[in-house]
């Protein structure tokens, strides 16, 4: 696999990542009184696109290269969500969660080598 082939597959990631947390972000402001529409509306367009760029790169991705070495970067996101919740959202991880985060990446570094 190429590094831009890599790059690619990390670029997805993080656009599936941005996608979901911009979602939930939406979500989360139609709790308020009053609801603000527009944020809302721009928070689930900017989502909906992320995951609409994510889904046509990831497309092109499988035309050109081999599920087994393209599929391991798809244990990115979980990480990288975490990771994203927690600075984006407030969310509180554990230091538990911190220990498989670190496990998961060392897993996906050791796949994607091989």
């Amino acid at each position: 696999m190429t590094l831009f082939a890599a790059s690619m597959c990390v670029l997805c990631q993080f656009c599936l990542v941005i996608g979901q947390l911009l979602l939930k972000h939406a979500m989360n402001a139609t709790r308020l009184v009053p609801v603000p529409w527009a944020a809302v509306g721009w928070n689930l367009a900017g989502g909906i696109g992320s995951l609409g760029l994510w889904f046509f790169a990831w497309l092109g991705l499988l035309r050109d290269w081999e599920l087994s070495r393209l599929f391991p970067f798809e244990g990115l996101s979980p990480p990288l969500l975490a990771l994203g919740a927690w600075i984006f959202l407030g969310e509180r991880i554990s230091p538990r969660a911190w220990a498989g985060i670190v496990l998961i990446g060392c897993g996906v570094a050791l796949v994607a080598e091989g």
